[in-house]
């Protein structure tokens, strides 16, 4: 009998990739996202479901569609993020706020909606997308990095308040990957102001982020990675999918003393010259 999994964040980038992947692996895939009913392209061989996670009464309607037509539901996987860029001092509550509603709530709100569902039926796999900015920080994406961190802490603390209904938690770390959509990636509004103490360093350091990300993996590497670690016997508890460099670094951030990987971080993202 076929699975049935649920994506949240389906439209675009990794989240696009994983319900195709899974679509094509063999699960009943239903792919969730906003921007559906706007005309955005369904991903293949997927059933498209209106969803904002950012809205309780959507997640609802949502998790009810897909147990009217199924009656169960296998599999969640929640990719659905938003990005604002800019300095922690700067990056306005409100912006911070949508960030950590899309990123973590949404989780927490998705997580909320299944589990009733998953305990009844004494099984059930969810996997939680974070990132290597969920272990480790880079400047600029201060909201993102805490609502990464913050999905960290939720699903090592899910974990053991489920595996005794038969419930698994894995945690996705991917690092840079391609075809991320622009629509989920935003500029504090006072982050590109010329008269902003943090200007310079913000410039060469966004820049330094964009050539990371045009560089990176393919999407289909971390949703192949999702796939194969939900078809496993035993689910992992994190699966990291990043290149060696972006692996490196995030074992240094264990193993060095704190300043100097600060230091060597620091650096990484600083203009080239000394401006600031």
């Amino acid at each position: 009998m076929a699975r049935i999994a649920l994506v949240a964040g389906a439209s675009s980038g990794l989240g696009r990739a994983v319900a195709e992947r899974l679509a094509a692996d063999g699960f009943v895939t239903y792919a969730g996202a906003r921007s559906f009913a706007a005309g955005v392209q369904v991903p293949e061989g997927c059933v498209p479901l209106a969803l904002d996670v950012t809205d309780e009464v959507s997640v609802t309607a949502a998790v009810s569609a897909v147990l009217a037509k199924e009656g169960r539901i296998d599999v969640l996987v929640h990719c659905a993020a938003f990005l604002t860029l800019g300095a922690c001092e700067e990056a306005s509550i409100d912006e911070q706020r949508r960030v950590l509603e899309t990123n973590y709530l949404g989780v927490v709100r998705m997580v909320q909606a299944v589990l009733p569902v998953m305990r009844a039926q004494g099984a059930g796999r969810i996997a939680l997308f974070s990132s290597l900015n969920g272990l480790m920080a880079i400047p600029f994406q201060g909201a993102y990095v805490a609502s990464k961190h913050a999905i960290e802490g939720f699903a090592e603390a899910l974990r053991l308040e489920v595996r005794r209904f038969g419930v698994s938690v894995t945690v996705v770390n991917p690092g840079d990957c391609r075809g991320g959509s622009s629509a989920y990636r935003g500029h504090a509004d006072v982050a590109e102001q010329p008269d902003s103490p943090y200007r310079p360093y913000y410039k060469a350091a966004t820049e330094k982020i964009y050539q990371d990300e045009s560089g990176g993996l393919a999407p289909g590497r971390v949703a192949a990675a999702v796939s194969r670690a939900l078809t496993k016997r035993h689910a992992p508890l994190r699966v990291v999918v990043a290149k060696m460099e972006q692996r490196l670094a995030m074992w240094l951030h264990d193993l060095l003393p704190g300043r100097l990987f600060v230091r060597i971080i620091e650096t990484y993202y600083a203009p080239k010259e000394k401006t600031i």
